[in-house]
């Protein structure tokens, strides 16, 4: 008995010198009271609340010598807006707090941050990081943590690497997730990024209204979506896209701050889902103080939650905010007494709460999330983190900084280190395993206004987007359609965006893809040796060749001098004067012996003349008598027969036989007379005249549309127009398919043979995946 009345006095004694210790400790310390709002069945809430409790013991432990200490009153919101708005009044009026850390949630902050403009008591918040709540508005609101808009230029920059020309946004239908969506709208106008559509995602939705949703934006064939979401609902919805089928090779997903910095309390199961994933999330620079801060509590919770980090560092401002703002008494002023804990009217204003506002903005220090330094308000970000989940794991894949954009390391002294690669970022694993990159492919398609039957750029007046048709087009979509996986793509017209002319030569749009501008090319772009060297065909998909069309000639039967048609004009010269030399020759050698070629010399000229030509019918009554002159008659009459049948077999045919005759049939004739010829308007064609054919630059024309060649082939060469045009078999048939051409032109000489059509790209891989391997 008597020993435990010694051990009750020795527990009492204990006791007794603990109180005396802790008044020893405080004495003649100024205790300011800070209010907490959290809500505490949630991850965040948890890890706050022990975080917030650690950096009080760690701050006053290293800091024994300040004559202020802070004590926190903790409230549960339990996760309801009302029940936080009740909680920070009762703070306010009851507990009269100089500063609130909370509430949690952006919707629940809002209310609390217009109690806290009334009562000029700070309300400091480290994980409302919606930008509709803003510093610059509300001057006693203070975000101890990143804006969610801070995130916006890293995002876009990311999209602008991979060259996504279209991404689908997946948001939280809650105050949160719909005040980004603006930032991120413009972030992606600036850099030309479409955002087809928007998928906003209500809180309420059950996991199957949730998978209709992703039903419908599967069926768009869209492969690349942002998620901006809470860690509840963003796990929810990456569990049912990986059971959509969406989280497999051809999809890119992107996931911002609000759920990548809560990424390591999440389920496993979820972290399975979510394999290929990108996401951002705020760049915590290695410590020491980081490191013992993890080694100390990761057994008690998550040491590495960045919103638990923040929530330490602001419990340490305070504190330090506090003790330079020389406050020496906490106080309200009232303004009406009520005994009811939540009556508005009787909220008092804090006589220091404008010192420990300015105190607050003005600290700056080291803390376990990096440098602490408000700028307007709320933190000023420094860089941001890429990563990539793999396994269970997030594997950094680089940074990105406002000065240097993306890079993939950090140096020592924890600045950007600049890769001098082409490649920003490391290479990522991308859902269903690949490291090929999911994206829409950019379709460069040429801009012509004639034979729109191949290629056809339209626009639509509602929208202003291309709307593309023709031979090409319909090919193309033929294969797309029945590929038994997603392939986005979006047509994009190759112009001048101020008149929606072409922008250059069929090469020049080739070079696009070289220039990464597009990634491939679908219209009628032939298949020709040098282009091989930087772009990659499929196998053509029509026969191509170049040849020649020229004017056919008029039919000579209603011309009235039709019968001097049979012979040449130099022929018809050599056989008059082969009459009057033959004439003249049989006169020579008869004249003298022979009476009948005597005469004045009007009449011996007559009979030069005439002996000669009455010979075509043998109707010369003069009897040669020299056998000298028997002999040239001989030969002469020879030739007159062949010269008659002849003249005569032409003559016939050109009377009974219709014939067309093209003005021009072989190319050395035409290049012999130094005529001009006409070729299809930035077309190789060009090159292939100059360096096969070997024309002169001088002598060619250039020509856009069929009436164009109609035209320059009717004048002609020596009218302004040309003699022929070298063009591709395909234009030529269409030139030539109206009935009046095809009876005044006609496709003659050699078929100069080409590849034919063939879609372009960069990589023979695309065209792999267009013939279905994947």
């Amino acid at each position: 008995m008597r020993m435990a009345k010694q051990k009750s006095f020795c527990c009492f004694l204990c006791f007794l010198s603990v109180i005396l210790w802790s008044e020893q400790v405080t004495m003649g310390k100024v205790i300011i009271r800070v209010g907490v709002v959290l809500d505490m069945n949630s991850v965040v809430g948890k890890t706050a609340e022990n975080c917030i409790s650690a950096a009080a013991n760690d701050f006053y432990a290293r800091n024994a010598d300040y004559r202020t200490r802070i004590s926190l009153v903790t409230r549960d919101s339990k996760g309801d807006v009302v029940t936080a708005a009740s909680a920070a009044l009762d703070l306010m009026k009851n507990e009269e707090v100089e500063a609130i850390i909370g509430p949690q949630r952006s919707s629940e902050a809002k209310f609390v941050i217009e109690l806290g403009n009334k009562t000029q008591v700070p309300i400091l918040s480290f994980s409302a990081t919606s930008p509709a709540l803003t510093p610059v508005q509300s001057n006693y609101f203070i975000r101890t943590a990143q804006s969610d808009s801070s995130q916006v230029k890293a995002i876009a920059s990311i999209v602008e690497t991979y060259g996504w020309r279209e991404i689908v946004l997946i948001y939280e239908g809650t105050e949160y997730g719909i005040a980004l969506v603006p930032y991120l709208l413009h972030a992606f106008h600036e850099i030309g990024t479409r955002v087809p559509y928007e998928s906003c995602i209500p809180s309420s939705f059950d996991d199957t209204e949730i998978m209709s949703e992703l039903q419908k934006i599967k069926k768009m064939q869209e492969s690349v979506f942002l998620v901006h979401m809470t860690a509840s609902m963003g796990s929810r919805l990456f569990l049912l896209a990986e059971s959509a089928g969406m989280m497999s090779e051809g999809y890119a997903w992107l996931v911002t701050t609000g759920l990548s910095t809560l990424l390591d309390p999440v389920d496993a199961k979820v972290m399975d889902s979510m394999q290929g994933v990108l996401g951002v999330k705020p760049y915590v620079p290695k410590s020491i103080e980081l490191e013992g801060f993890k080694s100390r509590w990761k057994k008690n919770f998550n040491s590495e939650n960045l919103f638990g980090l923040w929530a330490y560092d602001t419990v340490w401002a305070i504190a330090m905010a506090v003790e330079r703002a020389g406050i020496v008494h906490s106080s309200f002023l009232k303004q009406n007494a009520s005994n009811r804990s939540v009556d508005l009217a009787a909220l008092g204003i804090s006589e220091m709460g404008p010192r420990l506002l300015k105190s607050i903005l003005n600290t700056t220090f080291d803390g376990l999330s990096g440098k602490f330094q408000l700028v307007k308000g709320e933190m000023a970000p420094f860089a941001f983190e890429i990563f990539n989940v793999v396994g269970r794991s997030e594997r950094v894949i680089g940074y990105w900084t406002e000065k240097g954009g993306l890079s993939q390391s950090l140096d020592s002294s924890s600045k950007i280190s600049h890769s001098n690669s082409k490649t920003k970022l490391k290479q990522p694993i991308w859902p269903g395993g690949t490291i090929q990159q999911p994206k829409k492919l950019r379709i460069g398609v040429p801009v012509r206004s004639d034979f729109s039957e191949f290629i056809k750029v339209e626009w639509d007046q509602q929208s202003n987007e291309p709307i593309v048709s023709g031979f090409s087009a319909e090919v193309f979509l033929a294969v797309h359609d029945i590929l038994p996986f997603p392939l986005p793509y979006e047509f994009i017209p190759f112009m001048n965006e101020s008149s929606r002319k072409s922008a250059g030569t069929y090469d020049d749009l080739l070079r696009q893809i070289e220039h990464q501008k597009f990634d491939a090319v679908v219209g009628d772009t032939t298949i020709v040796a040098y282009r091989s060297s930087y772009v990659d065909f499929t196998l053509p998909y029509s026969e191509s060749g170049i040849t020649m069309v020229v004017l056919m000639k008029r039919d000579e039967r209603d011309n009235m001098w039709i019968f001097l048609k049979p012979l040449s004009p130099k022929l018809w010269l050599v056989t008059g004067v082969a009459f009057f030399v033959t004439g003249l020759v049989v006169w020579v050698l008869e004249h003298r012996t022979n009476t009948e070629f005597r005469g004045t010399p009007e009449q011996q000229l007559g009979t030069v003349i005439w002996f000669s030509f009455s010979t075509l019918v043998f109707a010369h009554r003069e009897r040669p008598e020299n056998n000298l002159t028997k002999f040239v008659l001989i030969i002469w009459m020879f030739v007159v027969l062949i010269i008659s049948q002849s003249y005569t077999a032409s003559l016939a045919s050109m009377l009974t036989v219709q014939r067309m005759h093209p003005a021009f049939v072989d190319v050395t004739e035409i290049q012999r007379n130094n005529y001009f010829v006409g070729h299809h308007k930035d077309s190789f064609v060009k090159d292939f005249l100059k360096k096969e054919l070997h024309f002169n630059d001088t002598m060619l024309r250039e020509y856009s549309t069929p009436e164009e060649f109609h035209d320059a082939l009717s004048r002609g060469s020596h009218n302004g127009g040309v003699a022929a045009i070298f063009e591709e078999i395909p234009y030529v048939r269409r030139f030539l398919n109206d009935k009046y051409r095809c009876s005044k032109f006609q496709m003659v000489g050699p078929t100069y043979q080409t590849d034919g059509f063939g879609f372009v790209s960069d990589s023979l891989s695309l065209f792999l995946k267009l013939l279905g391997f994947k």
